[in-house]
């Protein structure tokens, strides 16, 4: 199960993830940043504290945005991320290609 609530501050879209992300529900986190970046966007942060479990649908979706968000110069953060999930990232490089920051206060202040 996966809530994603989105919340704004700082002129920021915080996406916040809870539970777990898999190829069931990663459509969620699509449909959530593809409104933001329709809506013109311009700083997407996502709050993984409470991300259980991601799955590589999931990774999919945020890394099938990499490119719109630097054509349309989308700020895109994570922060936050469980060491497990965080671990995923880094098996597969995904740390090189995104902003992934250990608090909400170093997103913000990167």
């Amino acid at each position: 199960m996966l809530t994603i609530t989105n919340t704004s501050e700082n002129g920021s879209h915080i996406l916040a993830l809870e539970g777990e992300v898999d190829a069931s529900n990663s459509v969620m986190i699509d449909e959530a940043i593809q409104k933001l970046i329709g809506d013109g966007s311009k700083s997407i942060v996502v709050d993984g504290q409470k991300l259980e479990y991601i799955s590589s649908a999931g990774l999919g979706v945020f890394m099938s945005y990499l490119e719109d968000f630097e054509e349309k110069n989308v700020d895109f953060k994570i922060f936050g991320l469980p060491e497990g999930v965080l671990e995923v990232f880094k098996i597969l490089g995904l740390h090189q290609l995104m902003n992934i920051y250990p608090t909400k206060e170093a997103a913000f202040n990167s």
